[in-house]
This record gives C-alpha cells, structure tokens and sequence, in this order.
C-alpha cells in the first residue's frame, strides 16, 4: 500500500476543483496536474493514488497521462525536449532539430540521457505552427530554431543543472 497522498493544499484545490466541474470525471486532468505537482512525476503509484481518489479505474488514468505528452512520467529527465514534428514543423527542418539534439545528447528519441539529466521525444502539434521550427522544453516554448540556438539551449540547461536549477 502506497503512502502517497496529497498535502493538505493539494487536497484542498482538489476539493475546490470538485465545485468546478459538471461532474467528478471532468477533474481528472487537474487532478494529474496537482499530483504532478505534488509529487514530481506520474509513475504508476502517483496514478493509482489520483484513481483511488477519484473513484475510477487505474487504467482510464493512464491511459489518459500516456496519451498527453505534457505529463512528467517517471523517468522523465530533468529537462524533457519535445520536438514538434507535425507538417509545418517537418517542412521547416525539424527532423534535422530531432536528429541533432538526439545525436548531441547521445540518444535516441523516447530515451533519457544515463545521467537523466535529458529526455527527448517527438510529438504532434504543438500549435506553434507560424514559428517552426519549435520544441518545448519542460513547459516552455522555444521557437525558430536553428541548431545553434539547439546547442546554446542545451548548454544552458547542463550550466543551470550545475548551479542546482531546474524542475
């Protein structure tokens, strides 16, 4: 049994978001925010704690965090790259981007640097299409990129790393 659970002002938004709704399922994807939140990432304890909680099955809740990238799940590095690669993104060069950051990084995409330092993904539209292009790192947008600006941006995260930043 898991001792997870949400701190007082965690549950106290939850309830609050409870009001909100039309009805306890609409909560869901607040609810993963606050555990994401609270706990740091969604692995599988943290979305059987926001399951049992709301009363539904573990299975719709990851489902759910699975299908939209914008959740930390476990494992995910400190700094998680998500390359943009729908049409206006692919036309503007961002296979190029993917292929660069995964070769600076020594990995593939879907795999997390050793030191987990990094994560990079591609995913679909990040509705940036005018400014590809683009990844978001963390919950930021980085946009009109040229590998430099890439190279620049990871050297920024690795320096913001060392001075104890990040997440």
């Amino acid at each position: 049994m898991s001792d997870l659970k949400f701190s007082e002002k965690g549950m106290k938004k939850y309830e609050w978001l409870l009001t909100r709704y039309p009805d306890k399922q609409a909560v869901l994807l607040p609810a993963l925010r606050i555990a994401e939140a609270e706990f740091g990432e969604l692995g599988i304890p943290e979305m059987k704690y926001v399951a049992d909680l709301m009363g539904i099955s573990p299975a719709r809740v990851y489902g759910v965090v699975t299908f939209y990238t914008h959740f930390r799940r476990a494992g995910t590095g400190t700094f998680h790259i998500q390359v943009c690669s729908t049409l206006s993104c692919a036309l503007r060069g961002s296979q190029e981007l993917a292929d660069h950051i995964a070769k600076r990084l020594g990995i593939e995409m879907g795999e997390t640097t050793e030191d987990g330092m990094f994560s990079v993904s591609k995913v679909e539209c990040l509705g940036s299409c005018d400014t590809a292009p683009m990844f978001q790192l963390n919950d930021n947008y980085h946009e009109n990129l040229t590998l430099d600006d890439v190279d620049r941006i990871i050297e920024d995260c690795k320096k913001e790393s060392a001075r104890g930043g990040a997440r």
